[in-house]
């Protein structure tokens, strides 16, 4: 087994190591060269390599997404740290723990004019849990330190200088790898090396002090739990509003619990994951067909909680957040044991706990209905309006992104994890129904669409069963570096919606016939998917029907050999006409 010779990399892998991080995702480089050496010779890291650092960040994210532990990015110094910024941005925003280790060079070479230099203390510190610096050290390449920065050294005394540095970074790395495991986000540790930076040693030349601190309390109680219970039995109108959410976090009991209320409406989003056949899953497909109708505010009034509780993360429902910023409830109570963000305005309590936890104590001496009255069965016949206005209208449409949204959701395996794009692909996933045993991932924290395809090869590693990633074609062609990575398993399905630009700018508001729409709005393009994936190794169709969609979804999740990409052409003119006039059709079932 082989160390490098210098001391604050060899400190680096061994707090890691005795930490329990175990999977490394590194970009080439030759500054972060000791750090390749540490984390690759050592049997206890599983070691990824990915040369975009873009794309390496979210195959990261992926990763830790699945496994809800920590993974580590290892990247060279200058610009290649800067392409990380995404996904640490969306890893903020989606509470993913990650470890960003990034390799510098030595303070005195910053802005000099040396090559590949930049400042890269500090430099995501708006979306980081803690940007941390090691300090360099003198023990290694004390010649060049004396030449260029004498002051490092305390009195040119050289080993009592490095015990020091070595007390100091081991305290910050003991603070930050301890933030990763604690708040379940992203930290930036900044490494200065001096060359040489490929020299090793046969044993390790140091003894780190690793101090380990324990996880927060998920399951702490509070002294006002009997006053919320009152509040909860005593409220006629309760909505319970799930965003994005891991799968199997919520006992079927609790779920029981809450559906057979008639007093609580339980929205859940495709991502929240929870089934249940008195759930309320396909929130727009309520609220954009009443929007409609002439006596809209009536039945927003109807509507309106009075107590809304909510847990999971962000919601993509637009129309939701609108509605509840309209019509504030009375009360809104968030359940996370990290944060709560004020999406309605309306936020009266943060609830730090474990939202299952939080659930059986609040619900556990109910005996029966908590409220006797009308507001679930109410919106239950509207649900079941919609829902059969559904069905009457994908008989009636042509060949179209919601009808095939409509053959790709009756389609899918179970057990498969399904990776939804952004924009126009996880809304049309929100109208239909989706097999109870699909876990459903989106990166829903900054709602980009850079990394989608990255984060879903990444998520596949540490997934038992076969992955689907439904994207659009500016998302894919996007992240196609995704592709350019030797860990993606034959078992992975990309199914690619290309209706020829950026479709959803159709629906928003906007000026469709403005001669700049389609160059700077909606971005049209005809590119070929099919050279692409003779490139990176992908069994390549197509269909621009729906029966030659519904044939080739009978073989497409097959086994094989090599991983497959189906692309399904729409018009891109027909498209927003087609979802427009749905929600038109659907509201006129209301009357």
């Amino acid at each position: 087994m082989k160390y490098s010779s210098i001391p604050s990399a060899q400190s680096v892998v061994l707090h890691c190591k005795a930490k329990g991080f175990k999977n490394v995702v590194i970009s080439p480089g030759s500054r972060n060269a000791p750090l390749i050496i540490g984390f690759t010779e050592d049997s206890s890291f599983n070691c990824f390599s990915v040369v975009d650092e873009r794309c390496a960040a979210f195959f990261a994210l992926g990763m830790a997404q699945q496994t809800r532990k920590p993974v580590v990015l290892v990247c060279t110094s200058g610009s290649a740290l800067l392409n990380y910024y995404p996904a640490i941005a969306e890893a903020f925003y989606s509470t993913i723990p990650m470890l960003i280790l990034s390799a510098d060079r030595p303070s005195y070479k910053i802005d000099i004019g040396d090559g590949q230099t930049i400042r890269q203390e500090n430099v995501f510190q708006n979306h980081i849990l803690s940007s941390l610096s090691l300090k360099q050290d003198v023990s290694h390449a004390t010649e060049r330190v004396l030449k260029y920065a004498p002051n490092f050294i305390d009195g040119e005394n050289i080993e009592k200088t490095q015990e020091q540095i070595q007390s100091h970074n081991d305290k910050i790395l003991n603070q930050g790898l301890n933030a990763v495991l604690q708040k379940m986000g992203p930290v930036h540790i900044n490494i200065p090396f001096e060359e040489p930076l490929y020299n090793t040693l046969s044993m390790q030349s140091i003894i780190p002090q690793i101090k380990h601190e324990p996880s927060l309390d998920s399951t702490s109680s509070f002294s006002d739990l009997e006053e919320l219970r009152n509040i909860w039995v005593n409220t006629s109108r309760k909505m319970v509003l799930v965003g994005v959410n891991q799968a199997n976090s919520i006992d079927q009991m609790v779920l029981d619990s809450l559906c057979q209320d008639p007093s609580v409406l339980v929205l859940t989003e495709t991502t929240s994951n929870l089934h249940h056949p008195d759930l309320f899953p396909s929130i727009d497909m309520i609220i954009a067909p009443l929007e409609k109708l002439q006596d809209q505010k009536g039945y927003f009034d109807a509507l309106r909680p009075e107590l809304l509780l909510t847990f999971g993360g962000l919601i993509v429902s637009k129309k939701i957040k609108a509605f509840l910023r309209n019509f504030k409830p009375d009360r809104h109570w968030h359940i996370d044991r990290l944060r709560a963000y004020d999406t309605f305005f309306a936020l009266s309590r943060h609830i730090k706990m474990n939202p299952n936890i939080f659930l059986q104590a609040l619900l556990s001496r109910q005996n029966g209905p908590t409220y006797k009255g009308a507001y679930k069965s109410y919106w239950e016949d509207i649900k079941q309006k919609t829902l059969r206005g559904r069905e009457e209208y994908v008989k009636r449409i042509p060949f179209s992104d919601l009808l095939a949204f409509y053959f790709i959701s009756m389609g899918v395996p179970d057990n498969y994890q399904l990776h939804l794009g952004n924009s126009s692909t996880v809304r049309y996933a929100q109208l239909f129904s989706w097999s109870p045993r699909i876990h459903v991932y989106c990166n829903r924290g900054t709602s980009g669409i850079d990394g989608s395809t990255s984060t879903a090869v990444g998520a596949s590693i540490h997934y038992r069963n076969p992955t689907l990633l439904i994207t659009g074609d500016l998302s894919f062609f996007y992240d196609s570096n995704a592709l350019w990575n030797n860990a993606i398993r034959p078992d992975f399905r990309i199914i690619l919606i290309n209706n020829g630009g950026g479709g959803i700018f159709r629906i928003l508001p906007g000026k469709i016939d403005d001669p700049n729409f389609e160059t700077f709005f909606e971005t049209v393009q005809e590119l070929e998917v099919q050279p692409l994936c003779k490139m990176f190794g992908l069994h390549y169709s197509v269909a621009d029907n729906s029966k030659d969609l519904k044939d080739m979804l009978e073989s497409f999740y097959d086994t094989s050999k090599k991983p497959k990409l189906l692309e399904i052409r729409t018009s891109r003119l027909l498209n927003n006409k087609i979802l427009l006039d749905y929600f038109d059709f659907l509201s006129s079932r209301l009357h």
